[in-house]
C-alpha cells in the first residue's frame, strides 16, 4: 500500500539577494513498511526534502499525499505522525534516559498508562531498561542512539525520517547500530526514509535507493535493493556480489553527477 507520495515538488530559499533553488520537480512514492534511502551530492537539498515531508516546510509547487489524501495545504505533520531522528541524539543531560524517552509523550500530553507501559517494553526489548535511571553521558554512542529511537517510537509515528542519524558514531559502532535500528523499524512494519552521504550504508539498510542530482535537486535514478542473505548482518551483506553490483551502479551515477557539475 502506498503511504506517501510527492508529485512535482519544487522549492527555493529566498532572501534579499534573491533566491536559491533547492528542489526541482521531484516525484516519488513510498510504500507502507518500506525503507527508502536518499543519497546525493552535499548541499543538494536532501534535508530540505525531509523537512518538507515532515511538514516543516511547504512546497512552492507540487503536491504531497498521505494514503491518497491531499495534504499540502495543512502540512504532513497535521495528518500523520512523523518521528524525526537527526544527526545528533539530542538527549538532555539533566534528564535520565527514561525521562528523555518519554519527552515526546510529555510534549503531546500523552503520558497515559498504556503509553508508559509501551516505553518500558521498548526499553526492555532493546536492552536499555537497566540504564533507564542513568544520564546520557553514562551511555555509549550506540546506546544513546537506541534511546533516541525509543523516544521517537514512543509517539507511535507513521513515518520515521532519519537525517544522517549515525554520522556522529565511529565506523564500527555505526555499522552495527545502523543495522540494529533498521531491523527494529522493519520489525514494527513502520516506514522509514533515510538521508545519508554513505552509499554503503544506503545499500546495506534500504529496500530502495533514490539518487538526487546536485542543487536544485531532481530525482536522477532510483534502484530497488534485494539480497538473498539476512539483512541483519551488515558485514555479510557487504561481502555479496549483489552489494558490489549495486555499489558500482550507484557510484557511477553519483560520479557522473559530480563530473557534470559546473566548474567554479
Amino acid at each position: 500500500m502506498e503511504l506517501l507520495s510527492l508529485h512535482d515538488i519544487s522549492y527555493a530559499y529566498h532572501n534579499l539577494k534573491g533566491e536559491t533553488p533547492a528542489l526541482s520537480h521531484i516525484s516519488f512514492s513510498v510504500s507502507q513498511g518500506e525503507f527508502l534511502a536518499i543519497v546525493g551530492p552535499s548541499g543538494c537539498g536532501k534535508s530540505t526534502l525531509l523537512s518538507m515531508i515532515a511538514g516543516l516546510l511547504l512546497p512552492e509547487e507540487g503536491d504531497l499525499f498521505y494514503k491518497g489524501k491531499y495534504i499540502t495545504d495543512c502540512g504532513t505533520g497535521a495528518v500523520m505522525k512523523v518521528g524525526y531522528m537527526l544527526q545528533r541524539d539530542h538527549l538532555f543531560e539533566w534528564r535520565t534516559i527514561y525521562r528523555n524517552v518519554i519527552l515526546g509523550l510529555e510534549l503531546n500530553h500523552s503520558l497515559t498508562g498504556e503509553n508508559l507501559d509501551y516505553v518500558s517494553k521498548l526499553l526492555k526489548d532493546y536492552d536499555l531498561y537497566a540504564f533507564k535511571d542513568k544520564k546520557p553521558s553514562e551511555l555509549s554512542g550506540g546506546m544513546r542512539q537506541r534511546a533516541a529511537l525509543i523516544r521517537t517510537m514512543a509517539i507511535h509515528p507513521d513515518l520515521f525520517l532519519l537525517d544522517e542519524p549515525f554520522s556522529a558514531l565511529d565506523s564500527q559502532t555505526r555499522l552495527n547500530v545502523s543495522a540494529d535500528i533498521a531491523q527494529i523499524i522493519r520489525s514494527t512494519d513502520k516506514t522509514a526514509i533515510l538521508i545519508t552521504h554513505d552509499l554503503s550504508e544506503a545499500i546495506t539498510l534500504a529496500d530502495r535507493v533514490l539518487v538526487l542530482s546536485r542543487r536544485p535537486a531532481r530525482v536522477k535514478c532510483e534502484m530497488p535493493i534485494r539480497f538473498a542473505v539476512d539483512r541483519s548482518d551488515p558485514l555479510r551483506i557487504r561481502s555479496t556480489a549483489e552489494y558490489q553490483l549495486y555499489f558500482n551502479q550507484l557510484w557511477e551515477v553519483l560520479t557522473n553527477e559530480q563530473a557534470d557539475a559546473p566548474k567554479g
